[in-house]
């Protein structure tokens, strides 16, 4: 895994904590921290975990062949 998909990872799951957060409690963490949803930094951290979300969109459809996990070897003796 590269570096630009862990990052798009962490991106991603701070994403959906997030949208848990305002499911559960309707409270946006992000707007909170950002000074609301309508601040610069809001909607830039926003923007940066929907492109996130594409690149794993991405790397859900994948082969397994291309993303480089291989099943281990069964050595028969």
């Amino acid at each position: 895994m590269s570096t630009l998909q862990r990052i798009a990872l962490l991106l991603t799951v701070i994403g959906a904590l997030n949208w848990g957060l305002i499911g559960f409690f309707r409270f946006d963490l992000v707007a909170a921290i950002f000074g609301g949803q309508a601040s610069a930094f809001a909607r830039i951290v926003y923007a940066l975990v929907g492109i996130a979300g594409l690149i794993n969109l991405v790397l859900l459809f994948k082969p397994t062949e291309e993303l480089g996990r291989t099943e281990p070897k069964m050595s028969r003796t």
